[in-house]
C-alpha cells in the first residue's frame, strides 16, 4: 500500500501559479502511475491530469491543457503538479492518486488517494 501526502496549497490571485507536490510514502511510485484530480465545492471530483509509470506520457483535462503541468521524480518519490495561469474556476481541493498500470482519467480506476490539499484562486 502507498500512502500520499499532497502538498503546496494555497490562495493565488488570478493568473498566478502554484506547484503542487504528492510525497509517497511506504512504498515507491515509481510502480505506479499517478493521477492529480480536484473537488470544488458540491462538485464531483474530476479528472486533472496523469503521468505514467516512468514519466514519458501524461494526459489532461481539456480544461487545464496548455496551463498545468505533472512531472514526476521516482527518486524522490514524489508527484508535481505546476498550476500555471490560475482562473477563479481551478479554486477546489486537489488530490493526488496511485494505480497500476496505464494513466487513465477514470476516478474510480485510481486505488490509493491522498488527503487533499486548498487550492483558492482570487479573482
Amino acid at each position: 500500500q502507498v500512502q500520499l501526502v499532497e502538498s503546496g496549497g494555497g490562495l493565488v490571485q488570478a493568473g498566478g501559479s502554484l506547484r503542487l507536490s504528492c510525497q509517497a510514502s511506504e512504498r515507491t511510485i515509481s510502480d505506479y502511475a499517478m493521477g492529480w484530480f480536484r473537488q470544488a465545492p458540491g462538485k464531483e471530483r474530476e479528472f486533472v491530469g496523469a503521468v505514467s509509470v516512468r514519466g514519458g506520457a501524461t494526459q489532461y483535462a481539456d480544461s487545464v491543457k496548455g496551463r498545468f503541468s505533472i512531472s514526476r521524480d521516482n527518486a524522490k518519490n514524489t508527484v508535481f503538479l505546476q498550476m500555471n495561469s490560475l482562473k477563479p474556476g481551478d479554486s477546489a481541493v486537489y488530490y493526488c492518486a496511485a494505480k497500476t498500470g496505464a494513466t487513465t482519467t477514470l476516478r474510480l480506476s485510481y486505488a490509493y488517494w491522498g488527503q487533499g490539499t486548498q487550492v483558492t484562486v482570487s479573482s
